[in-house]
């Protein structure tokens, strides 16, 4: 054997490797096999010199016209190249045409490249799926609302919905259902005269909060709201009293202790102004004396004139003491007559 022969060999040989890994010969057979219309440089050179793996359109679209589906290959590639996963809208095509559901392929991929799980949408419009609320591994023992007469009430809801195909694309999620119905039942609660009303009928309360229009805006549809638990919590109504009054007496108490060092200040005012009064009192009674000794010194007053005065003083102190009572008359006059003496 010739070099030459055996480097065409090796040429040839490289040459087949090349074109088996870059072209898959095997992907084109079984869609042919499939009834699925691909050329080998039309589509699948094409994709790859495109960057999008032919693997993941023609599996796509194999199943796709198995289903009896007749999808493009490319709108099939022209999603993949904006982002979206083309399994799962075909998947979710060929899920809505098996349950008589219109689903284009337009609105499937809308949907997926909204972020949405358009097989999952398609399985819960199917199939309604049940929200715990609050959902299952929270902290929250469940929604807590009041009712008029003060007792709290600790409720768990189950709401069953099905998703709404035309509003998945700027619908709201299943968040928005947990809010709004926790607002509903706490607000239904809250109006409620009494716990024992929301005890005896709980299903008036689930009621109300279905005609509220919950899912307004939303992808679903509430087919139901059922209260899974209700148990009583604390006496809200009566805590808030209980803390009204205390911050009253706190008040009173403030109040008092105000006027208790009020009433103390302005005893020891009048206990300052008494010694003041006392000690004038006493500085008046002292010069009493020096001025009779100077009236008397001087003559401007008489022994007679200041015998006349102290008998007049003791006359006076004589009545005093009678009209004032326990008085006695006796002693009063005894020391009259000795002031007289």
């Amino acid at each position: 054997m010739s070099v030459s022969v055996i480097i065409i060999a090796i040429v040839v040989f490289v040459v087949f490797i090349f074109l088996t890994s870059f072209i898959p010969v095997g992907l084109w057979i079984a869609a042919i096999a499939a009834g699925v219309k691909v050329r080998i440089f039309g589509d699948l050179v094409a994709m790859r010199l495109r960057r999008v793996p032919p693997k993941g359109i023609i599996e796509p679209q194999i199943n796709a016209t198995k289903a009896g589906l007749n999808l493009s290959l490319d709108n099939l590639e022209a999603h993949y190249l904006a982002g979206g996963n083309v399994g799962s809208v075909v998947m979710a095509l060929i899920a809505a045409d098996k349950a008589n559901i219109n689903l284009e392929f337009s609105q499937a991929a809308a949907i997926d490249l909204a972020g949405r799980d358009v097989l999952n949408a398609v399985q819960v419009s199917v199939t309604p799926e049940i929200i715990d609320i609050p959902a299952k591994g929270e902290n929250s023992k469940g929604i807590t609302a009041v009712a008029r007469d003060g007792i709290q009430l600790i409720v768990k809801v189950r709401v069953t919905v099905r998703a709404d195909i035309d509003r998945l694309v700027g619908g709201a999620t299943e968040e928005t259902i947990r809010a709004r119905v926790g607002e509903g039942i706490i607000t239904t609660i809250g109006s409620a005269a009494s716990h024992k009303q929301v005890l005896e009928s709980p299903v008036q309360i689930t009621e109300t909060v279905l005609q509220k229009g919950l899912a307004s805006g939303t992808a679903f549809e509430i087919l139901s709201i059922d209260i899974a638990d209700i148990s009583i919590g604390e006496n809200i109504g009566a805590k808030l009293q209980t803390d009204q009054a205390q911050a009253e007496l706190k008040i009173a108490r403030a109040k008092a202790e105000e006027r208790r060092a009020r009433a103390e200040a302005e005893e020891e005012e009048n206990k300052v102004l008494v010694e003041e009064m006392t000690v004038k009192l006493v500085e008046a009674d002292a010069e009493v004396p020096l001025a009779v000794a100077d009236s008397l010194g001087s003559g401007r007053m008489s022994v007679m004139e200041y015998y006349n005065f102290r008998n007049i003083v003791a006359d006076t102190e004589m009545r005093q003491s009678i009209a004032s009572p326990g008085g006695d008359p006796d002693t009063t006059r005894s020391s009259h007559s000795v002031g007289l003496s």
